[in-house]
């Protein structure tokens, strides 16, 4: 794991977006838990919806929340969705 801290852009959908306040926001991380941490202190509403989300960086979906992250990558927090 990196501990250098990388600048990247943090897009919230749907339930995630209203808890949040906004769409999007850049964070400064070492790691995907950086920026859940960092988030949830941002917006205390995401506490509650964050541990129903699916996270995406880069399109991948992020298995384990120590994963290290790069600048200029995008993470995307989605809510689960009904359907199928």
């Amino acid at each position: 794991m990196s501990d250098t801290v990388q600048e990247l852009t943090v897009r919230f959908w749907a339930a995630a977006q209203e808890a949040a306040g906004t769409h999007c926001e850049v964070y400064d991380a070492s790691s995907v838990r950086d920026i859940v941490t960092d988030a949830s202190a941002r917006h205390p509403a995401l506490v509650t919806v964050l541990p129903r989300c699916s996270l995406l960086l880069d399109g991948v979906r992020v298995g384990d929340l120590d994963t290290p992250v790069s600048g200029g990558q995008v993470l995307e927090v989605l809510p689960p969705f009904a359907g199928g």
